[in-house]
Parts: C-alpha cells; sequence; structure tokens
C-alpha cells in the first residue's frame, strides 16, 4: 500500500519524495520548476498562482518576500522579472524551501534567497516592499488571517500585501481583514474564479 504524502504545510515531510518537472511560460517567459509530492501542486503551476504572477505589481526596487513559496514560482518569477528586486522565499516545508533553492538556480535567478520557517519567523531581519502570497487555505483560516495580520511588522512604508485567494473566500472574509490591518482594500484581478486582493502600508 503505497503510504499517503504528507500535507504540503509540513515542516519536514517523511514520505519519500516523488518528483516532477513543470515547464511553462508566464509573462511571456518560460521557466522550469523541479517539483516533488508533499509540496502544494506538484503536476502544474496552479490557476491561482498563475493569475497572481500575470497580475502582480512589482516595485521598481527593493525587497520582495514570497510567503509560503512551495516551489518558489511566484518569487522565482518576480525574481526573473526584475533583477533589480532582492527576493526571499519562505516557508515552513524543508522540502518545499529545497526545491525552491534549486529552482532559483535553475531559472538564473541569482538576486534569490531562501529561508525555511513558519510565515514570518525567518525573516524578522528585514522589511519589504512588496509581499506576494497563495496562501495555504486547507491548512486553516487562521493562518491566512495571521499573513495578513502580521505582514505590516515586516514592511515598509508604502509596501503592499498582494494575495490570490478564491473568489468564494475573497468576497466575504479578508477584505474585512485587510481593511482592519492596513485601512485600505482593494481587487486587482478577477479572473476564472479567484480574487487578487491587495493591501498597502501606509
Amino acid at each position: 500500500m503505497t503510504k499517503k504524502p504528507d500535507h504540503y504545510y509540513t515542516k519536514s515531510p517523511k514520505t519519500n519524495p516523488k518528483y516532477g518537472l513543470i515547464r511553462t511560460n508566464l509573462r511571456g517567459k518560460p521557466f522550469e520548476f523541479i517539483t516533488a509530492s508533499s509540496v502544494f501542486s506538484i503536476k502544474r503551476i496552479d490557476l491561482g498562482s498563475r493569475i497572481l504572477i500575470e497580475s502582480m505589481i512589482l516595485p521598481e526596487q527593493g525587497y520582495l518576500l514570497d510567503v509560503g513559496c512551495g516551489y518558489g514560482a511566484l518569487g522565482i518569477s518576480a525574481a526573473v522579472f526584475n533583477r533589480k528586486l532582492k527576493v526571499f522565499l519562505t516557508d515552513i516545508n524543508r522540502r518545499a524551501v529545497l526545491l525552491a533553492r534549486q529552482n532559483a538556480e535553475k531559472n538564473g535567478a541569482r538576486n534569490v534567497e531562501t529561508r525555511q520557517g513558519h510565515l514570518y519567523d525567518s525573516i524578522q531581519d528585514l522589511r519589504f516592499d512588496c509581499i506576494l502570497s497563495n496562501p495555504p487555505i486547507s491548512a486553516g483560516m487562521d493562518i491566512v488571517e495571521a499573513i495578513i495580520r502580521n505582514a505590516p511588522n515586516v514592511m515598509n512604508s508604502k509596501g503592499t500585501l498582494q494575495m490570490v485567494v478564491r473568489s468564494k473566500i475573497g468576497k466575504k472574509i479578508l477584505p474585512t481583514l485587510f481593511t482592519e490591518t492596513f485601512g485600505n482594500f482593494q481587487v486587482l484581478s478577477i479572473e476564472s474564479g479567484y480574487r487578487v486582493l491587495v493591501g498597502k502600508k501606509e
């Protein structure tokens, strides 16, 4: 009997990894990502991440964070699109962090650094101009809420949190969390049942 892979929101997956390779184009550029079991979306760039990548607004320079990076699609693509950015990728999942490190090298993203840790724990020494998030909804809404409410603690003034979620969640719960946290909220994109939400630190 094959053992079921660990949930992707797991610190140290115990099951043996089954690897995959995704070849895709994002914003007209070719990318390759090594994937593995017990890491989110092993067979393709999930639709939510793709929508966020296609619509995200990147700062001209400064620091960018991909929180809960998985194998690194959001942060690595941002690093390739703007080489002036210093991009950090963090995830609680050790396997995901190792993959993200490999994928940064594979895609020539030398302006990337990876760190393992729960949400913002591993980057408390830094301040970001942009945070990208495709949050781990299946790990619980308390995790999603923590990503939003704690974001300003690691952001520079005028920095943005850009988060993609399914519209059924993004229409109801999260606008209130964004408004309570940032004092503002906007919808950057609506597509295929997803919304990209933005909050700006004043």
